[in-house]
């Protein structure tokens, strides 16, 4: 079996060193190159053609963002990012790589995690993402793509065949690996009148949750937040609301709380947590979507929330970074819809255009 090739690109002689160490003691892995500013790991995944490249995001002569979104759009690689979020700068930068195609998040080693936990974690993620096959993202070729999105006229959905005799009034969202990135397509083109409220949980590597809501905010043309406990669900409207990192997201007599519950599926916060909370208090009247990540997290909970009444869609498999979550909510009959990522906003906004249509 072919070993994994990879590229580890970091401006620290020191880091590289133990990058390459780590990975070169795992017997499936074999250290193509390596790269210490931007344009030179541009250079040698071009050349190299690695399997894997590992990404600071702090680089000099390019950024690692800069190569990040590069890559994806001439020589589409998975890429982890290896980063510090010493700052709310990097953790900006690292979002925007993760919404540019970069596929996972893993925080440079402290120096004080107990001997080899940091190294396995490591060896783990590498080999998760060599086996994630990616896009072409062309936000490198055309630097006015979020200017013309913003401008776009919305695609027509696809007719549904699905009849709609009910209101809604909850958006509930799920996603992981990839999650970042599907997000903001959907949250882009949604217009601005759009006026419900909209919930997320996203599996994200800690510490990078905390500033996560803060840079959505400035991407989704709508308030992104995290929940607050007790808040009602009404005063949401026409905003985003995001589970806060370690804490479960549910909902209770019209209102938002939050739970330090045991984890689900490993998760805190839980998609399926969410939505089977949803699913007991408001089923017909919500909307569920279920999007790309690893595992299958939400896809029992997107189930009770169909059983519940509730319209819910998956994303295809076509579209998915990883076609883990929504692959398992398919197979359960969990979805009512399975759309393309480019189809769920203009679905979600015909749904609330019923709505109005059923108003006096």
């Amino acid at each position: 079996m072919p070993k994994i090739r990879v590229l580890v690109v970091d401006d620290s002689a020191t880091v590289r060193m133990h990058l390459v160490n780590i990975l070169s003691g795992d017997p499936e892995i074999e250290v193509a190159g390596e790269a210490e500013d931007g344009k030179s790991a541009i250079e040698q995944c071009q050349r190299l053609r690695p399997d894997v490249i590992t990404m600071d995001m702090m680089l000099p002569v390019m950024t690692g963002l800069a190569a990040t979104e590069y890559i994806m759009a001439y020589r589409p690689t998975p890429i982890l990012i290896v980063s510090a979020s010493v700052n709310r700068g990097e953790l900006f930068r690292t979002y925007e790589a993760l919404a540019a195609g970069a596929v996972d998040v893993l925080e440079k080693p402290a120096g004080t995690e107990a001997d080899g936990i940091w190294e396995g974690r490591f060896i783990a993620t590498v080999k998760m993402v060599s086996r994630i096959k990616v896009i072409t993202h062309p936000r490198g070729r055309l630097a006015d793509q979020t200017r013309s999105r913003a401008s776009a006229p919305l695609l027509e959905p696809r007719p549904s065949g699905v009849r709609i005799d009910r209101k809604f009034e909850l958006v509930a969202i799920g996603a992981s690996t990839g999650g970042p990135n599907a997000i903001v397509e959907i949250l882009r083109a949604l217009p601005a009148g759009f006026g419900l409220p909209i919930v997320f949980v996203l599996h994200i590597n800690e510490p990078f949750g905390t500033a996560f809501a803060d840079w959505l905010d400035g991407q989704a043309g709508r308030p992104v937040d995290h929940a607050r406990d007790g808040d009602p669900i009404a005063s949401a409207a026409g905003r985003v609301v995001m589970a806060p990192p370690g804490r479960h997201l549910t909902v209770r007599d019209s209102r938002f709380r939050l739970t330090v519950d045991p984890e689900r599926h490993s998760c805190r916060p839980s998609v399926d947590v969410l939505f089977e909370s949803i699913a007991a208090q408001r089923g017909p009247s919500t909307i569920g979507c279920l999007l790309t990540g690893m595992g299958r997290d939400g896809a029992t909970g997107l189930l009770k929330m169909r059983e519940a009444g509730a319209m819910t869609i998956a994303q295809d498999e076509a579209t998915s970074i990883i076609y883990g979550m929504p692959r398992e909510a398919a197979l359960l009959g969990a979805a009512v819809q399975i759309l393309r990522l480019d189809e769920i906003a203009p679905r979600l906004v015909s749904l609330e255009a019923s709505n109005r249509e059923r108003s006096p």
